[in-house]
């Protein structure tokens, strides 16, 4: 199921002119405040009257300024998940659940399984109590479930985690993945925090100044020496998918494979066979041009530099194919040029174990 968006709306100060296109799976819609993401699913959502607009989700026309098309929010069959959950307060979570069947069309009513829906957000020890009773990450998965019941052609969410401390984002982000793993409804999840959209995104559209600077599939976006910039030289990181081999009682590491090697991170909550998604921070890859010896680092990996990025400062984005796998590195334009680095020259990139904090460790 595919989204394809052209929107262009004049805010007076601000002027919004998009295009894009988002496939099935989880599409980032990233930037940062004031570039237009709100303004961009409001418009899908019919919340947002655009001055010229074609909106369609797999050929189903929403809006359509110039064949003067324009159907009504509640017959766009979109879930809406804000910032703040925005549960009914007098109404349990089972109540709230159950409201989202009305605006589903009478067709649709019963197409998706309550108890399916309350499985997969693992809420059903929530159903009896009120919304005032439920932590920020409670509140939030019970939303997402209401929207979910209402058989949505289409999910947005609204920077969901937005409002919620570290504890709490790590609590809902694994049954964000598993939305993203087991339902077919197509995710449009707008945020401003790399590490999210690291964690969940297959596609990623980057806004800025209310254009899109940047699209495509997240691996290749975020292991871009080129768009470092867009995602902060601080964030920036490559994503790559590892297969579990095995845990080392021993020593509290887990052993994982990917298409170069072997890499060992710190024991994981996985199974042996298990896909992993891991987010790898450019400033944590450290490269050589001789084989190294008699050193820390766990993770060695033979890799070509595909690409050299320099800035205007001091640093520099180097571009790296390990195996299949892209990774990032951030360096200094003098390391670059002592190491003679340049496309086409072969290195060894090292990865500490510890650099790789649990939350950059995801369902794969």
């Amino acid at each position: 199921m595919t989204l394809d968006v052209e929107i262009a709306h004049d805010f007076g100060a601000f002027r919004l002119d998009v295009r894009f296109s988002a496939p099935a799976g989880v599409t980032a819609l990233f930037g940062r405040s004031g570039a237009g993401k709100t303004s961009v699913v409001n418009a899908i959502a019919g919340l947002l009257r655009a001055d010229r607009a074609r909106i369609a989700v797999d050929g189903t026309v929403l809006t359509d300024t110039a064949a003067r098309v324009d159907l009504p929010v509640h017959r766009r069959r979109i879930g809406y998940v804000f910032q703040d959950a925005r549960l009914f307060p007098h109404l349990t979570v089972r109540q709230n659940l159950a409201f989202g069947r009305w605006f589903a069309p009478r067709s649709m009513r019963g197409a998706v399984a309550p108890d399916h829906v309350v499985e997969l957000l693992g809420i059903g020890a929530l159903l009896a109590r009120r919304p005032r009773d439920l932590s920020g990450g409670e509140r939030q998965r019970v939303a997402i479930g209401r929207a979910l019941i209402a058989a949505p052609r289409l999910l947005l969410m609204d920077e969901p985690l937005a409002s919620l401390d570290e504890a709490r984002k790590d609590e809902i982000i694994p049954y964000l993945e598993r939305l993203r793993d087991e339902t077919a409804v197509p995710i449009l999840y707008v945020s401003h925090a790399v590490a999210e959209i690291a964690r969940l995104a297959t596609t990623v559209v980057v806004l800025g100044g209310g254009r899109v600077l940047a699209a495509g599939p997240a691996g290749d976006m975020m292991s871009d020496p080129g768009h470092m910039r867009l995602f902060g030289v601080r964030e920036a990181g490559a994503v790559l998918t590892a297969r579990v081999v095995a845990h080392d009682m021993g020593d509290g590491l887990t052993e994982l494979a990917i298409s170069a090697g072997r890499l060992f991170l710190p024991r994981l909550d996985a199974a042996p066979g298990a896909l992993v998604r891991i987010r790898i921070g450019a400033h944590d890859v450290i490269l050589t041009r001789e084989p190294p010896r008699a050193v820390s680092s766990l993770n060695i990996l033979p890799a070509v530099v595909t690409t050299v990025s320099e800035g205007e400062g001091p640093g520099a984005a180097v571009g790296l194919l390990a195996g299949e796998d892209k990774l990032l590195a951030r360096l200094t334009r003098r390391s670059v040029r002592a190491l003679a680095l340049a496309p086409g020259v072969p290195v060894y990139a090292m990865v500490k174990a510890t650099s790789v904090a649990p939350r950059d460790v995801g369902a794969g």
